[in-house]
């Protein structure tokens, strides 16, 4: 007879996976009902959305110091992971089947310092829309009716659309025109110089559910031991570089490292060897994820919020649970609300050209959104909070009423061409033609990819399932504009690119974070340093990282040159 804890489990996951995520909430709101009905059962009760306590509402009663400090990047770390295949099967079936991304229980060990039941999920959106499973994908998914361990399909069906690094679109030279080179600068494929590689975006992600070791996740410390962290940090993020392409995500670990040194709010990264169960051992980038104790590093008091892929950043109403699939409140729960942003949101998308220049200031801290907003061109980063994963966080300052935009999510940086300028708009492989021009011949755009004002489709092509136009009206079908189904806007930043009134404070912190990256060569450093703590990492790949070196470097020393020419950066 099995033991009783055994037994217990087995029916535990009987229950499904929402029942069983969220049970206590569910008892909560049950007892909550019953109380109404007694005592209220002939009073109207209206809802509230704001509230005054500052206080935090999860409590940490176990921090496991371990031996190490997890994110001293200059030492190689070890990370193992064991869980039942049984457990990984049943995660695999539930996101084939819904889409849940639930966790498994796994016993973790970090240098030497053994973590019980710990939970991990899949983490991602595009980047899993290329994940393979016995040959085939999800519906849906990028992989789907390719032949096993093709990845993702390109979004035209011949080649990568950008890439890492420096990518341009493929087989592109002119406007209109066949072949030479892409628009913007960028390289052909195949070429060294910016050009792509092994570690391209679309097209070249080969994710297979086969292949834990390889695999995106998030690894969480409460979530079967209620209140415990592991050196502070609830959760930590094992990355893939963007679109699952790529095995050392250099382009983020440079990105966090040059934002750091120049005082700009980033998560703190190391490499660690990662070994799942028997599987091979990797080399793998791990990351801190902003939760908790990561908005304790952001000073004085105030709410975090997350952005979701799905958030459209529009005027929903007054009831905040029309924005569930916009944002995600994740410090000061049940004293805190979303109130904060949806005046902000609802101020943004109302207010006159006029008042949004004189009162912004009122709202966000201009000068510390303009070095955000600086740092994500200078970076090449297609993925920001106007991406199609609207990667950032909201830091709402209770004293000072205000908000700060937080990046995150860096997998995608250097992922356009080398000749972006400070004003130009970021695609994967380099900015969208304007003023009406058509792209490239040959460029697909992937489904649901957000259509600019002005753009006409060239002869021939036909517009995706969901392709948006800004406004949410689409070009190909029905759809709600946010997230991968909405390939890119956010309303906040076009107004404040788009005034005159911020122009100044955007070039100054332009021309401040060129000198911080490239032209003090921290960049070409940092790549340096971190490729050779990188080589004394248990699987450490030397011939696929040489070639993600070699291809980085090329595009931080095309980008460091042709900006020293710009008029912002040479202006005084």
């Amino acid at each position: 007879m099995p033991p009783a804890s055994s037994l217990r489990r087995r029916l535990l996951h009987r229950v499904p996976l929402r029942v069983r995520h969220y049970w206590k909430l569910l008892v909560t709101c049950g007892v909550f009902l019953v109380v109404c009905s007694v005592l209220f059962s002939t009073v109207r009760v209206a809802p509230l959305v704001t509230s005054a306590s500052d206080g935090h509402a999860d409590r940490v009663t176990q921090n496991i110091t371990g031996a190490v400090e997890l994110f001293d990047a200059s030492v190689a770390h070890r990370i193992t992971i064991t869980f039942r295949d049984s457990d990984y099967q049943r995660l695999l079936d539930e996101f084939w089947q819904d889409g849940e991304k639930g966790f498994l229980e796994a016993d973790l060990a970090i240098d030497g310092t053994d973590v019980p039941s710990v939970g991990i999920r899949l983490k991602g959106n595009s980047t899993l829309a290329g994940l393979t499973r016995n040959g085939q994908a999800r519906s849906g998914g990028f992989g789907q009716g390719r032949p096993p361990g093709a990845g993702q399909a390109p979004p035209n069906g011949n080649g990568p659309v950008g890439g890492f690094p420096g990518r341009g679109a493929p087989d592109a030279a002119e406007p209109g025109a066949p072949g030479g080179n892409p628009p913007g600068g960028g390289a052909q494929r195949g070429d060294a110089p910016g050009g792509g590689g092994p570690a391209s975006g679309f097209g070249r992600a080969s994710l297979k559910a086969e292949e834990p070791e390889t695999l995106p996740w998030l690894i969480r410390f409460d979530e079967f031991v209620d209140g415990r962290r592991y050196q502070g940090h609830r959760e930590v993020a094992v990355r893939v570089a963007g679109m699952g392409g790529g095995a050392t995500v250099l382009n983020e670990a440079v990105s966090l490292n040059v934002l750091a040194a120049a005082g700009l709010t980033a998560q703190r990264y190391t490499y660690a060897s990662f070994t799942v169960n028997d599987r091979p051992t990797t080399a793998r980038l791990v990351v801190e994820h902003p939760d908790e104790g990561f908005a304790d590093t952001l000073g004085g008091s105030g709410v975090l919020y997350k952005s979701l892929a799905t958030s459209q950043f529009t005027d929903q109403g007054d009831d905040p649970t029309s924005y569930a699939d916009d944002f995600k409140q994740i410090t000061m729960k049940g004293s805190q609300d979303l109130q904060p942003v949806i005046n902000l949101i609802r101020w943004v998308n109302t207010s006159s050209d006029a008042d949004f220049d004189r009162h912004l200031a009122d709202r966000v801290d201009v000068p510390a959104f303009a070095r955000y907003l600086a740092a994500q061109n200078l970076l090449l980063n297609f993925d920001d909070m106007a991406g199609p994963g609207r990667n950032y966080y909201l830091w709402y300052d209770l004293s000072a009423k205000k908000f700060t935009v937080v990046g995150w999510d860096y997998n995608l940086t250097f992922a356009g061409s080398a000749t972006q300028g400070p004003h130009d708009t970021t695609i994967m492989g380099g900015p969208f033609p304007q003023n009406g021009q058509a792209p490239p011949q040959g460029l697909q755009p992937p489904a649901g990819m957000q259509l600019p004002d002005g753009m006409q489709l060239p002869d021939g092509m036909q517009p995706p399932d969901r392709m948006q136009r800004p406004g949410g009206d689409t070009a190909g079908g029905q759809g709600r504009p946010g997230g991968f189904g909405g390939m890119g806007g956010n309303k906040l930043k076009e107004r404040f690119l788009a005034s005159a009134a911020f122009k100044t404070v955007y070039e100054d912190a332009y021309r401040d974070l060129y000198g911080r990256f490239y032209a003090s060569a921290t960049a070409l450093n940092t790549l340096d340093s971190i490729t050779k703590m990188l080589s004394t990492v248990d699987g450490y790949d030397q011939t696929k990282t040489a070639a993600d070196v070699e291809q980085l470097r090329t595009l931080i020393r095309q980008r460091t040159e042709h900006l020293a020419t710009n008029s912002v950066i040479t202006s005084t």
